[in-house]
């Protein structure tokens, strides 16, 4: 449970989605003008996130890693599926988020319309895919411990626009300069945000 814990909390403050590696911006930048908006692909993403790093965990461990498939004989045992590793768990990821926008179009055609386009385009949001991919390289013991990792990389993406978006609504009423109005500010803010979660780096884990 401790080490379900510190993957948890590393995935959140530590190596952040997006102030650690950058990953999910263009969505990051898009929707971040209201915190309303913010927070509804905020849980969206967590839900993807936490579905498919421990679906994409299962795909990897029992089909397509090295010797994967030896639970169908002794025959398969040298059979190596990694090239498909991307082909897999994208198809996975657009399964999902297929799930989501049905979801939140029947429950909440408001937020839907607000969101717009970038609903669909989480299938293509490489924080999403980053996840997965990351979870394969850092070779995670259980599918427990893969689901710790997505819900925290989720979290950590759902806190860090949600952050930017409050921040963002707040500046509307400040005497920005004209020529950083709009993105100009926020990579700046963003920035300054990627320097505090820098701080969380001393947590020893």
């Amino acid at each position: 449970m401790q080490e379900l814990f510190n993957i948890f909390v590393k995935s959140v403050f530590i190596d952040n989605m997006v102030f650690a590696y950058f990953l999910g911006m263009c969505s990051y930048l898009a929707v971040s003008k209201t915190v309303k908006t913010s927070v509804g692909l905020g849980i969206a993403v967590i839900f993807v996130l936490g579905i498919t790093v421990p679906v994409d965990y299962l795909i990897n461990e029992y089909l397509l890693s090295a010797g994967a498939l030896s639970w169908l004989g002794p025959e398969f045992a040298e059979i190596d599926l990694s090239f498909l590793s991307f082909i897999m768990f994208i198809a996975v990821i657009a399964s999902m988020v297929q799930l989501v926008e049905m979801v939140i179009e029947k429950f909440s055609p408001a937020l839907y319309n607000s969101l717009g386009i970038f609903l669909p385009l989480i299938a293509v949001n490489c924080a999403i895919l980053g996840g997965s991919l990351f979870m394969q390289e850092r070779e995670y013991q259980t599918v427990a411990e893969a689901t710790s990792f997505g819900l925290g990389s989720g979290v950590g993406w759902f806190l860090a626009i949600v952050g930017i978006a409050a921040i963002r609504e707040k500046i509307r009423y400040s005497d920005v300069p004209a020529p950083l109005r709009g993105l100009g500010i926020t990579f700046i803010i963003t920035g300054l945000m990627g320097i505090a979660f820098m701080s969380f780096m001393g947590i020893k884990l």
